[in-house]
């Protein structure tokens, strides 16, 4: 009997201590603030998963242009905040995560004390405008929550959100002049012209509505929001910075400089006063829409209908934890977990949501349009997240995959050029990067059972995409074989990139028995031979008369025919044909030591100093991890005689270009694409080509994982004998078999079981 109440007790205990690990907060292990120093363009502030609204800190003013040129510095500012900056200019209500470009940074607000100030001020004279020192002593960054001290106006400031509603929390100190400031000039990458056009109505002392129209990398962009305070504001008033007009029309009949509440131009900063008591909290709730002012009051009133500022932040981050949770690890380290759970973190903060609570959305062709049946997401930025984060969410979520792909089809509806977005955001195309990668995207959803829509209409989307021939050498492309140097600037890197969409186009008419389409794409997906020149053994730009470039560097990044990157790396990207890729080069054993050299050879600085997008912190040799195009390099060890220099390359990648620090990514995140190759990587496996069901193995950092799926069923990975220096897999067991080979299978991963790799510190 005693026997049997101990095992009773065991029993009870071991699944008490299982329901505590399950419950477990995750977002312990998120930290915000890695990125935000130097390349990893990551911003700190409060957002939910792929929300609306992302209300973080911008710490400068950085304008795009200056003395007519373009300002390198802007480049920094990608997502507005710069953690060595000494100064916050204020809190805007849009950002991008990760990107090397940017634009947005709309609607912000700034609260102060003493005089009023509308000029931000500079970071070396912040008291000469309502810009304030901070410390980062007195930060604190989590999963939707931010919080900082304003030094210069003894101020708190508090952040969180909902999906689409900002939620500002200020406690002020006692003051007659309590100020806050709605600076509708404001944005990242800015310029003087950048604002077309600005609409503000006070509707009456605690409620104020308005639009704001940009033109930049979205050519034609609207923002509505409704603001809201919690307390009356006592007067508020504008100042209007825009050029002076010939036309100035009878609106100067008024005075609308002071508590006038029908105001418009192009550059308005506004204000709104208050007499604070100690430690008073002002709160403002600030809602957008794509739509209207009416849609952003009723996404305000629907998602924050009271002023509890700990029930949003307490509930957004449920809504984080529930993310987190798709994947539970055990590291060796907490320094591990951080890591991975803050890349989790990052590949959920982009694409964002793009509707409003009622489904309404403003379309490609600027009309409001109603999402029937899907969420409606923007901001894709595909050249980047083709490549590991759309296939990680194929896996953790593919319902939010299938939408991407539904809104992704939407824009092909709503295009005057009939297609598939290059890279969307807010009812445009910036038409930024190379390829034609929607279909990758659309091909691997459909292949892997995520997208149940219409299959045939997607391939045709993607076919009339890939042979519209007045887009960026396609023409060139379909009749040659590929674009010619004289004709286009990256001539090569957008050669192999068609011919690997082409691929998958291919791989998904095979699958709708669509013979003509695939004997068509399939041919083409070939053309990637076209540019490889045997004499160098590399990559080259070939001329329109079929001769290669004769002036050419195969360690320069800049104006050798490639976009952001050099021919080492780029003539390795053929991931839908390794196997003759690697005839091509010389055979498996030439191959190894091409890649070998790849990783131990010195780049000098001298070879990327033009492109913006390397540096020297996202460069293991010449193998550039801080880009996107070399991300599955490592893994091409698989298809040679030495597989298990992928094992050693990607543990070595995992502890080199990603750490606990402010500068713990190596290169721009890039809408979550740097944060899903750590993913995938230290779970043991990667997508070397989507469009393909396989996923070739690597090696695990973490000692065990349980992914749980969305059709029930759960994958457990273990890592056995896993340490720091067990870099090695002796062996793989799929639910205790051998598995035999060195990759495994959408369908083997989606039913679930046990994936168990045994470690070793030798090869074996």
């Amino acid at each position: 009997m005693r026997s049997f109440f101990a095992l009773i007790t065991a029993l009870y205990c071991c699944s008490a201590l299982a329901q505590q690990k399950n419950s477990e907060s995750l977002i312990q292990y998120v930290k915000p603030i890695i990125g935000t120093e130097k390349m990893g363009h990551t911003f700190p502030g409060a957002t939910v998963p792929f929300g609306a609204v992302q209300l973080s800190p911008d710490t400068d003013t950085i304008p795009y242009e200056m003395n007519g040129k373009y300002n390198k510095t802007v480049y920094k500012y990608c997502a507005g905040y710069q953690y060595d900056d000494p100064t916050i200019v204020g809190f805007s209500h849009t950002h991008f995560s990760g990107t090397g470009h940017s634009d947005l940074g709309d609607f912000l607000i700034m609260p102060t004390t003493g005089k009023l100030q509308l000029n931000p001020g500079t970071e070396d004279n912040p008291a000469s405008g309502y810009r304030s020192a901070y410390s980062h002593q007195n930060e604190v960054a989590e999963p939707n929550y931010y919080k900082v001290k304003l030094d210069d106006h003894n101020i708190t400031a508090e952040l969180t959100t909902s999906l689409r509603t900002g939620f500002h929390q200020y406690t002020f100190p006692k003051s007659d002049d309590a100020h806050i400031i709605l600076d509708l000039m404001a944005g990242i990458y800015n310029y003087d012209d950048k604002n077309v056009w600005t609409f503000v109505r006070v509707e009456n002392d605690t409620l104020v509505t308005g639009f704001r129209q940009t033109t930049g990398w979205a050519r034609t962009r609207t923002v509505y929001f409704a603001m809201s305070f919690s307390k009356p504001f006592t007067e508020y008033g504008m100042k209007d910075y825009s050029k002076a007009q010939v036309y100035r029309g009878f609106w100067r009949k008024f005075d609308q400089t002071r508590n006038f509440p029908d105001l418009a131009g192009r550059q308005l900063r506004m204000y709104f006063n208050f007499q604070t008591t100690d430690q008073e909290k002002i709160k403002i709730k600030f809602a957008l829409s794509p739509v209207s002012t009416r849609n952003a009051i009723e996404n305000m009133r629907a998602e924050i209908p009271h002023w509890d500022f700990d029930r949003v932040k307490r509930e957004g981050q449920e809504l984080w934890n529930r993310e987190l949770a798709r994947i539970r690890i055990q590291a060796l380290g907490r320094e591990d977990m951080i890591n991975f759970y803050t890349a989790m973190y990052h590949a959920a903060l982009m694409p964002t949501v793009y509707m409003d609570v009622n489904g309404e959305y403003k379309g490609l062709d600027q009309n409001v349009h109603k999402a029937s049946g899907f969420t409606n997401y923007t901001s894709l930025s595909l050249w980047d997240t083709f490549r590991a984060f759309h296939p990680y969410l194929n896996i953790t979520s593919p319902s939010r995959n299938a939408d991407i792909v539904s809104s992704m089809l939407a824009h092909y509806d709503q295009s005057a050029l009939k297609m598939l977005p290059i890279w969307s955001h807010y009812a445009n195309d910036n038409w930024c990067m190379s390829g034609y990668h929607s279909v990758s995207v659309i091909a691997d959803a459909i292949i892997k059972g995520a997208y149940k829509g219409d299959a045939n209409k997607a391939l045709d989307a993607c076919v009339a995409t890939a042979r519209h021939r007045s887009y960026e050498g396609i023409g060139e492309y379909i009749d040659r074989g590929y674009i010619p140097a004289d004709k286009n600037g990256t001539s090569v890197s957008s050669t192999l990139e068609y011919a690997y969409d082409d691929w998958c186009i291919a791989q998904l008419a095979k699958r709708l028995n669509r013979d003509d389409i695939y004997n068509e794409f399939i041919r083409r997906s070939g053309n990637w031979k076209n540019v490889y020149d045997p004499a160098i053994g590399f990559m080259r730009p070939r001329m329109s008369d079929g001769s290669f470039k004769k002036d050419f560097d195969v360690l320069k990044t800049d104006g050798q025919g490639f976009i952001e990157g050099n021919t080492w790396n780029f003539s390795l990207y053929v991931p839908h044909d390794p196997e003759q890729m690697i005839s091509l080069m010389g055979g498996k054993k030439k191959f190894v030591s091409h890649l070998d050299s790849l990783f131990t050879m010195h780049l000098p600085d001298e070879f990327f100093a033009e492109t913006e997008d390397i540096t020297r912190e996202g460069i293991i040799g010449n193998y550039v991890h801080g880009n996107e195009p070399s991300h599955h390099v490592a893994y091409l060890y698989n298809w040679t005689d030495e597989p298990w220099k992928t094992q050693e390359r990607v543990r070595m990648i995992l502890k080199k270009q990603y750490h606990n620090g402010p500068a713990g990514l190596g290169g721009n995140d890039d809408c979550g694409q740097m944060s899903a190759w750590y993913i995938f990587s230290s779970l043991g496996f990667y997508p070397v080509a989507p469009g393909s069901d396989r996923y070739w193995l690597g090696s695990p950092s973490v000692k065990s994982a349980t992914i749980t799926l969305e059709n029930g069923s759960t994958l457990n990975i273990q890592a056995v004998n896993q340490s720091a220096k067990n870099v090695y897999v002796s062996k793989v067991l799929l639910n205790g078999q051998p598995l035999g080979r060195r990759y495994l299978t959408h369908d083997e991963i989606m039913k679930g079981g046990t994936l168990s790799f045994y470690m070793s510190s030798k090869v074996k």
